[in-house]
C-alpha cells in the first residue's frame, strides 16, 4: 500500500487507496504557511511557455522536463510527449502513447508518471502500466517499449548501455538501452506502508545506489545485478503508521567516495561508497530530492523547512521556515540562487548564502509538483496543469 504526497503533517496524504484509514484526528491536518512578504531583489524574466497536454492534474507524479542539444522533452500523465525548442519553445513534435480503443472512444490513457529522461538519440518515460518506452530524439518515433516488473514511479536513468528502472514493488531492473531487454533483476524488498514514490537511481564506478522503501540504500553491481552493500538509514519507529515510514525516496548523489543518501522519517547520511558505512548522520527528513554543491547540501525537509548543511558533519548553515507546509518542490540552483516551486504556483528564489528570499513570483495557478531544471541560461518548470515555462534571469 502507497501514500501520496499533500499538505498533511510530513507531507503525507489521506487520499489513498481504498481500505487505509490513518488520520482520525481534525488536528493531523496541517495549514499552510501564508505566504511571506518578499522585496524583489529582480522579477525573472519569462521567455516562454507552451502546453503539454492535461499535465499531471492532482495526482502524484515526478513528470517534468528534461532537455538536450537544445530541445526540450515534456510530458503529460495521460501520453502526450512532446519536443520543444529551448529558445522560443516551438514544438518540434507530439507523439501520444495512450492506447486506442475505439472509433469514437477517449484513449487509454498511457499513466506516464516515471519523468522523462533523455540520453543520446532516445528519449526514455516509464508509466503506472509498468511500461518503459524509448522514443528517437528527433521524431518522436517509439524505438520500443518493455514491460517493467512493476508500476515506474521515478525517472529512467541511463548508464553503460543500460536503462534503470526503480519500481513501485521495490525491483531495480535494468534493461538493454538497444532493444529494451530485461538484463537483470534486483529485488530490494518492500514494507506493507509506503510513501507513493521511488528512489532514481545513481550511478558511479559501475554500480547504481538507489533507495528503498525499507529505509536502506543499496548499492548494485550493474555488470551483473549483484547486491554489494545495503545501510540503513531510516528505522521505523514511533506509535503511529505514518511515524513508523521510513522510505528512502530521494535519489542518492556521489561525490568522491561519498555516497549522500536522505530517508523520510529518517537521516541525511555520508556513506562510505565502497562499504556502505555511515560516515556521518543528521536528523532529518525529507522525500524531496537534495543538491551538493562544494562543501554544501541544500535540501527541502518534509516540513517544507529549507536548508543547508555542511558536507562536512551536516552542521547546520542556515535554514529557511517561512514557507511551511506550502508542499515545496525539489531545490534547483540556478544563476547562483536556489529556486523552489510551490503548490500555489509560485516560484520562490532564495540566497545560498543566508537563505533570505529576494525574488518570488506568481507562475501558474494549478501549482507545481515537479522539480525545476536548469537548461543551459534557462530555468524550465512544468505546472500540474502541464504548461511548460522557461525563465531567465
Amino acid at each position: 500500500m502507497q501514500l501520496h504526497k499533500t499538505l498533511f503533517v510530513g507531507l503525507i496524504s489521506v487520499a489513498l487507496l481504498s481500505g487505509c484509514s490513518l488520520f482520525d484526528h481534525e488536528e493531523d491536518v496541517v495549514t499552510m504557511s501564508p505566504l511571506p512578504q518578499v522585496e524583489n531583489q529582480f522579477t525573472p524574466t519569462k521567455v516562454w511557455s507552451r502546453s503539454v497536454g492535461d499535465g499531471t492534474g492532482e495526482f502524484y507524479s515526478n513528470l517534468g522536463p528534461t532537455w538536450q542539444n537544445n530541445q526540450v522533452y515534456a510530458a503529460d500523465r495521460h501520453g502526450v510527449v512532446k519536443a520543444l525548442d529551448l529558445t522560443n519553445g516551438e514544438e518540434k513534435w507530439r507523439v501520444d502513447l495512450s492506447e486506442k480503443t475505439g472509433l469514437f472512444s477517449r484513449n487509454r490513457s498511457a499513466l506516464l508518471s516515471g519523468g522523462v529522461s533523455v540520453s543520446g538519440n532516445r528519449v526514455y518515460i516509464g508509466s503506472e502500466r509498468a511500461l518503459v518506452f524509448a522514443l528517437n530524439a528527433d521524431d518522436g518515433a517509439k524505438v520500443w517499449q518493455t514491460k517493467a516488473a512493476g508500476e515506474v514511479l521515478s525517472r529512467p536513468v541511463i548508464s553503460d548501455g543500460m536503462v534503470l528502472i526503480h519500481t513501485s514493488n521495490g525491483m531495480l531492473q535494468a534493461l538493454n538501452e538497444s532493444d529494451g531487454s530485461i538484463k537483470w533483476t534486483v529485488s530490494l524488498d518492500m514494507p506493507t506502508l509506503s510513501l507513493r514514490g521511488e528512489s532514481a537511481p545513481t550511478t558511479a564506478f559501475g554500480a547504481a545506489i538507489v533507495g528503498g522503501d525499507n529505509g536502506r540504500v543499496s548499492a548494485v553491481m550493474m555488470n551483473q545485478g549483484q547486491l554489494i552493500w545495503q545501510q540503513r538509514i531510516s528505522q521505523p519507529s514511533g506509535a503511529t503508521e505514518i511515524d513508523r515510514l521510513n522510505d528512502v525516496d530521494t535519489t542518492p548523489v556521489v561525490v568522491g567516495d561519498v555516497v549522500y543518501a536522505l530517508g523520510y522519517n529518517g537521516n541525511m547520511t555520508a556513506l562510505d561508497l565502497r562499504s556502505g558505512q555511515i560516515v556521518w548522520k543528521r536528523d532529518l527528513g525529507s522525500v524531496n530530492d537534495f543538491i551538493v554543491d562544494g562543501d554544501r547540501i541544500y535540501l527541502v525537509d518534509q516540513n517544507d523547512r529549507i536548508v543547508a548543511l555542511s558536507t562536512s558533519g551536516g552542521v547546520n548553515i542556515w535554514r529557511q521556515s517561512d514557507l511551511l507546509h506550502r508542499n515545496l518542490t525539489a531545490p534547483v540552483l540556478f544563476d547562483g540562487y536556489l529556486v523552489v516551486g510551490d503548490a500555489e504556483g509560485y516560484l520562490h528564489w532564495v540566497n545560498t548564502a543566508d537563505g533570505r528570499f529576494v525574488s518570488q513570483q506568481k507562475v501558474d495557478g494549478s501549482g507545481f509538483l515537479s522539480k525545476p531544471v536548469v537548461a543551459s541560461d534557462k530555468l524550465l518548470v512544468q505546472s500540474k496543469d502541464g504548461e511548460v515555462y522557461a525563465f531567465t534571469r
